[in-house]
């Protein structure tokens, strides 16, 4: 009888406080064979019955220590189904993305892109293939942007985290007219010093909900 693949659920957890200067990846060691203690995503075998949603926020709490309630938002990347991905067999890996809150109580690395190790399985290609995916989120995708840079942010933040996805800066004149056309974002008017020498940088503000 051919052997039937497990489902496994790997997150991208992104966090990107209010004290943090770019966004970054958690990642913790492995407790259990294979790959026992190399650092990896958090991840976990879907359960049957068990939905994408709670398998990811499973995934990230039990295994990168992140309060349930820091767990701001989650959704689907994409598929790997590399028949070798995984020495016991077959297992399809359905990668998630996650956004963390500033919290307390952690037991995970928090690392940006550029410094990622190497991880286990092939958890390194999901990564590289998650920041493409994620570059092209950002702007576009409100569940995943508003969550990310916050309900108001200097003009600063949003150039950060636009480099931090797409590996480069943005061009400030184009990041200002993206930002302009966002539904339900307006720049206040109000500005904020970030930086000790320089212009004071101008504040966006979504709408409340």
């Amino acid at each position: 009888m051919e052997q039937q693949s497990a489902v496994s659920i790997d997150v991208i957890a992104l966090r990107y406080g209010r004290d943090d200067a770019t966004v970054t990846v958690g990642i913790a060691p492995r407790e259990w064979e294979p790959f026992a203690g190399a650092l990896a995503l958090p991840g976990v075998l879907l359960h049957r019955g068990e939905r994408l949603e709670a398998a990811a926020r499973r995934a990230v709490h039990t295994k990168l220590g992140v309060p349930e309630q820091a767990i701001l938002a989650v959704g689907q990347l994409a598929t790997f189904d590399e028949p070798n991905r995984d020495p016991r067999g077959p297992t399809l890996s359905i990668a998630m993305w996650s956004v963390i809150a500033d919290h307390d109580s952690d037991t995970s690395e928090w690392l940006p892109f550029e410094r990622i190790p190497a991880l286990a399985f092939d958890h390194n290609r999901i990564v590289d293939t998650a920041r493409g995916i994620f570059a092209e989120m950002l702007w576009k995708h409100l569940e995943f942007t508003r969550p990310l840079v916050g309900e108001q942010f200097p003009a600063t933040r949003a150039v950060e985290l636009t480099a931090a996805l797409e590996g480069t800066r943005p061009d400030p004149g184009n990041l200002n007219r993206t930002l302009a056309a966002l539904p339900g974002l307006t720049r206040t008017g109000e500005r904020v010093r970030v930086k000790a020498t320089g212009r004071p940088a101008a504040v966006w503000a979504f709408a409340a909900r």
